[in-house]
């Protein structure tokens, strides 16, 4: 996505870059975001292209309470991040949908099918359905596009949040997208009704019934929109086919090898289309659904549909529950042999990911080890960065990692157990998003642990992005929580002083009570890109 990109043109972008043109083209004032792949690259482009405010914040709660209040002030506000980050930002989003946003709000998740860089993968649909507001499925980097744009008239029109639910596959999937003109900034809004925003009971429950009065109009728009198609085959009555965002793809492409059209319904809107769906309940026996990511449509059909309708898709086992959809899958849910017959098998050697040559990271966990090995049973509780790796051979660090700032918290219920010596770690980004207020239980209670605390200076595992803060606030933050000063150190880390970091590890992890170390030095390819950047300036 390029600076002058503000009309109408043809472009080849990423699914992430559609949606973050699209934002841009609806007349978005501002994007807030935390880095978290594969929605990483939406935030990164709108900043490239300028013409909107993109900001990183702290974690993804703070991004959407950020979005939220700019919605207040009457502007459009576009938030995006992964599907787990969306359990750091439940609670505002969960809220918001009884609140009565003003400018278009906007909610870009990516989740992460498969698992390619995530802890689990979790389906975002069913928040949107939990909240109660619509949801955008793109199957391409187009309808990203013009999804991202319809959805902000959406979320004005029902006055609610909407949720635009893309996948791995398509956020770094590169396609043609046919741009539009640029709509406007919204004016600012400076009239407010409390009643509107203020959630104390007497309040949120009349908002809640003016959302729950509301379900109709939503449905009826779902139920209209044109992202969700049907096509009945006459000549095709044994089955259906029901498909969901890039779904789409594979059983369009195996039905032009098969010559086959079955019946098909395409959802792209929700809630689910239930008129549609009956409509084709109606004309076959049989719905096969094929659906990227949890079971959820199909799950939601034994809710509309007669017992007699045979429905088949992950839960029924005629897809696999977990992974990725391809088209060999998608063929064998038809009950046939893909036409390319079995591919060759090639033995290709495992290659584990890997801290990078020359990571301070690496510093570090050689201290740690030998700061640990005169001990019989320590627990270290690792975190979500590049440093988990430090989890695989050769360092075989970190007894667990769970979810952005977990080593603190479960460091101190490890502590609490009995269990030690006890060493969390974690990375300078995770610790500003969620690792300070487990900081504070810790150094309320005086934990008898050490905090980690591996600083590069930069969101090294996304792409090296900016931290929130710069990194010499950080040791001010730990000592403001109430960390003793006397056992707060900040270490220049060097592969020429492992040992002396080790000695300053032997030392605080001794003593009786909560001490945190600080090891800094700058991400070895952040340092290569600014070396880069200079010389080509």
């Amino acid at each position: 996505m390029t600076d002058e990109v503000l009309s109408t043109e043809a472009l080849m972008l990423l699914g992430d870059e559609a949606v973050a043109l699209g934002a841009l083209h609806a007349g978005i004032t501002a994007a807030y975001a935390y880095p978290g792949t594969p929605a990483t690259e939406i935030l990164e482009a709108l900043q490239r292209n300028g013409g909107a405010r993109a900001n990183w914040c702290a974690n993804e709660k703070t991004a959407y309470e950020a979005a939220l209040g700019m919605s207040m002030a009457g502007k459009r506000a576009l938030v995006s991040m992964k599907h787990v980050g969306l359990n750091v930002a439940a609670d505002p989003f969960i809220n918001s949908a009884v609140v009565a946003p003003v400018g278009g709000l906007v909610l870009a998740v990516a989740d992460d099918p498969g698992m390619h860089s995530s802890q689990n993968e979790q389906d975002s649909r069913f928040y949107a359905d939990f909240a109660r507001v619509p949801c955008l499925e793109p199957a391409n980097a187009q309808e990203a596009y013009d999804m991202t744009r319809e959805a902000f008239e959406v979320s004005e029109r029902f006055r609610v949040p909407v949720v635009l639910r893309l996948v791995t596959r398509l956020a770094h999937q590169r396609s043609g997208v046919e741009a539009q003109h640029r709509k406007d900034e919204n004016a600012l809004n400076t009239r407010r009704d409390r009643a509107d925003w203020v959630l104390l009971p007497s309040f949120a429950r009349r908002r809640w019934q003016k959302r729950l009065q509301q379900q109709k109009d939503i449905r009826g728009w779902a139920e209209m929109s044109p992202h969700n198609e049907l096509t009945l085959n006459e000549n095709f009555r044994d089955m259906g086919v029901i498909t969901t965002g890039i779904a789409q793809s594979y059983f369009l492409d195996v039905t032009r090898e098969l010559g086959l059209t079955p019946s098909h319904l395409h959802i792209g809107a929700y809630p689910i289309p239930a008129t549609l769906i009956r409509d084709l309940a109606d004309h076959v026996p049989e719905i096969l659904v094929i659906e990227e990511g949890y079971p959820y449509v199909e799950r939601m059909l034994r809710g509309i549909l007669p017992p007699l309708t045979t429905i088949r898709g992950r839960q029924s086992g005629d897809l696999p529950e977990a992974g990725e959809l391809n088209q060999e899958l998608v063929w064998s849910a038809f009950g046939l042999q893909p036409p390319r017959g079995t591919a060759a098998t090639i033995s290709i050697p495992e290659r584990p990911p890997r801290l990078c040559d020359g990571c301070p990271h690496i510093d570090a966990y050689n201290a740690l080890n030998d700061a640990l090995r005169s001990y019989e049973a320590p627990v270290v509780t690792s975190d979500i960065g590049c440093y988990t790796l430090g989890a695989l051979p050769p360092y075989n660090v970190g007894d667990s990692c769970v979810c952005m700032g977990a080593s603190i918290g479960m460091g101190k219920g490890a502590a609490d157990a009995g269990a030690g010596p006890v060493v969390a770690v974690i990375g300078d980004s995770t610790f500003l998003h969620s690792g300070v207020t487990p900081l504070m239980d810790a150094a309320a209670a005086n934990t008898d642990m050490t905090v980690l605390i591996l600083d590069n200076d930069v969101v090294a595992m996304t792409g090296t992005q900016p931290t929130v803060l710069p990194p010499n606030r950080i040791p001010e933050i730990v000592r403001g929580i109430g960390v003793d000063p006397e056992h707060c150190h900040v270490f220049e880390s060097h592969p020429r002083r492992v040992g002396e970091l080790t000695q300053l590890l032997r030392r605080e992890i001794a003593h009786r009570g909560l001490s945190v170390v600080i090891v800094h030095r700058e991400c070895i390819e952040a340092l290569k890109k600014d070396k880069k950047a200079r010389r080509e300036s």
